[in-house]
């Protein structure tokens, strides 16, 4: 079983209170829109492992310590993280094909703002956008999430929300 903190839109801000959030977390997934790798070195302080990809604000120094699209296993879930995906039923042409071609079973997208979770059960996976935990942005609420993963089961999904 495994904790998992998820993140994204951070724009250089990490709020002091996802230390706490996310203390008991195996892993943290950031969507993008890092801006400062100041953010990465805090996360990988908090968890052993840190999968992050950049998003459409993110500098050359951020690309070059992560990629644009990330693909990894996660007890039994193949899981896609990326800033840009859409969700489902409008989903990005790029993140369509790719979730055709990989067939991940959880999707992990940044970019919206908009905390959003859904089913989608025509390509079979669970979408996640944890909104946006960073200060920057139209967004009113300061939004992060953690679950748990164990074997195929997703459960205890937990939001964090506060007045930007």
């Amino acid at each position: 079983m495994k904790k998992i903190g998820i993140l994204s839109d951070t724009h250089g801000y990490l709020h002091p209170n996802a230390f706490e959030f996310f203390k008991d977390c195996d892993e943290i997934w950031h969507a993008g829109d890092i801006l400062d790798d100041f953010i990465l070195d805090q996360l990988r302080a908090i968890a052993p492992v840190l999968r992050a990809v950049y998003g459409n604000c993110d500098d050359w120094g951020i690309r070059g310590e992560t990629t644009e699209n990330l693909f990894f296993e996660c007890e039994d879930h193949k899981v896609m993280l990326r800033h840009i995906v859409g969700y489902p039923g409008r989903y990005d042409s790029t993140a369509l094909k790719l979730i055709k071609e990989e067939k991940p079973t959880v999707v992990v997208a940044g970019h919206s703002h908009i905390l959003k979770v859904m089913n989608d059960a025509t390509h079979n996976l669970l979408f996640l956008n944890p909104g946006a935990a960073g200060r920057y942005g139209f967004h009113t609420r300061l939004t992060m999430m953690r679950l748990k993963i164990d074997g195929s089961n997703i459960f205890d999904l937990e939001i964090y929300d506060e007045p930007k």
